[in-house]
């Protein structure tokens, strides 16, 4: 009797001993499948609500400017975050350490204008290509540039060490052609450019679309030889992140698609092709010579209706070129160039007068803006107001018809500059309540206007 309870205790013991021998291999080889399926990068954003943009601060980039980040790739970021609701942060590790930031996982995604290589791809991985570039020679206008990849033997050409701009010299080097490459580290190109327009290198490479942005910032350089077939720029993320990956080229795809990218290039790049040497040259001499004695009545005025005092800067030399006694052959007079009417309406009894010119335009300004309260976005709205301080608020309002009718957003800018060139066609002018007018005239001013508004914000991101 004892030796069969003997037995089945034996029994019970190794039934109990395999049960917990087997719930211990469970569980290990459940851990082990965790093992195997880390938390991508994706859930991670979805549990916290925050992507990490890995970027560059410049221009073209990312910048701060009246404490609003700005810049393309900032604002296509941004976009990408409300796209997938989550909150954008911004990580700025400097150029040759992006990369390491990256796979270090102290950044989700890198979005700095980065060309798609092939010694790229064995580090990361990249989106769908969202621009194309070519790479330019950068020299000063009193430099000889080059016309063909041999002329430039001989010569030191400046850029950032592991770009791809090193990249495609050291090819030309190899190539044969006597080149110096002088390699900096963590230096933008944006830099680069100044330092050519100041005269304190010979050359460097930029891509082209960077150099058009830069080149009303140092009207002095000239965009040369293109030392590169184009290229494709791209979003980066870690090797093999294939969830985040899609995510991004689906959003690229739909930003396309409904306009988005449209918008945000407009934004940046839209008017980058607008430029006239001299004009901006003597943009850049009389903010130094003509604006300080102004700008006192200008921030002043601008404050009291909350525009930002360096746009009505830019509306100012648009006008007037900061010339007070300026006068058009029309018959406005004085630093805004205010009509008889518009100084009788705003109570301005000499329109020569600096500050009466500077309180009246101002207040008019105003005046549009607020006629144009349907307008939500406060920006879109201001260039509303622009174009009907030029052309006529009753132009302004006959284009928005006009657009309505063509299926267009009459609240956006972009369509009011297709729309208000039509105002010279009888075919369009004919229906509209004010009738013909210089359309063209409007849209080209707005964008002046902005050209030197970017110039007299990139200042004060400078200064």
């Amino acid at each position: 009797m004892k030796k069969i309870l003997s037995i089945n205790a034996a029994v019970l013991i190794f039934i109990i001993s395999s049960a917990v021998l087997t719930g211990i291999l469970i569980k290990l080889e459940t851990l082990s499948l965790y093992k195997e399926k880390p938390i991508t990068t994706l859930e991670k954003i979805r549990k916290t609500g925050k992507i990490r943009l890995i970027t560059d601060n410049n221009a073209n980039t990312y910048y701060i400017y009246r404490d609003t980040p700005m810049g393309f790739e900032y604002d296509m970021a941004k976009a990408f975050a409300d796209f997938i609701k989550a909150d954008l942060e911004v990580v700025i590790p400097g150029w040759n350490r992006m990369f390491n930031t990256l796979e270090h996982e102290k950044g989700d995604f890198i979005a700095a204008g980065l060309t798609i290589t092939e010694n790229r791809k064995e580090r990361v991985s990249f989106s769908q290509p969202y621009l194309t570039v070519q790479q330019k020679l950068i020299h000063h206008k009193l430099i000889f540039g080059a016309k063909t990849i041999e002329d430039l033997s001989g010569r030191t050409i400046h850029v950032r060490k592991n770009t791809s701009y090193h990249t495609r010299l050291k090819e030309i080097q190899d190539s044969g052609i006597d080149i110096t490459i002088k390699l900096h580290d963590n230096i933008p190109t944006e830099e680069f450019i100044r330092m050519v327009a100041e005269r304190k290198i010979k050359y460097t490479i930029a891509d082209s679309n960077i150099a058009l942005l830069n080149r009303r910032y140092y009207p002095d350089i000239r965009i040369g030889l293109p030392v590169h077939e184009q290229q494709s720029l791209g979003w980066a993320v870690r090797k093999n992140d294939t969830a985040l990956l899609e995510k991004i080229d689906l959003f690229l795809e739909t930003a396309q698609e409904k306009g988005v990218f449209g918008k945000i290039y407009e934004k940046h790049y839209g008017d980058i092709d607008i430029f006239d040497y001299f004009d901006l040259k003597k943009f850049h001499e009389r903010i130094n010579t003509r604006l300080p004695k102004y700008k006192p009545a200008i921030i002043r005025e601008s404050e009291k209706f909350n525009f930002d005092w360096r746009m009505i800067a830019a509306v100012i030399y648009q006008e007037s070129h900061y010339d007070p006694m300026a006068r058009s052959r029309t018959g406005v007079k004085g630093l805004m160039q205010i009509t008889r009417e518009t100084a009788k309406e705003m109570g301005i009894k000499n329109r020569i007068d600096p500050e009466q010119s500077i309180k009246g335009g101002i207040r008019y300004l105003y005046k549009m803006y607020k006629r144009f309260n349907e307008i939500k976005n406060r920006e879109e709205r201001l260039l509303f107001a622009l174009a009907s301080y030029n052309v006529g608020y009753g132009h302004v309002r006959d284009a928005q018809k006009i657009a309505v009718k063509k299926g267009l957003d009459k609240n956006r800018w972009r369509s009011l500059k297709k729309i208000l060139p039509l105002l010279t066609q009888r075919r369009y002018y004919k229906e509209t309540k004010h009738g013909y007018a210089r359309g063209w005239e409007p849209v080209t001013y707005v964008d002046r206007i902005l050209t030197y508004y970017d110039i007299l914000k990139q200042k004060a991101n400078k200064a």
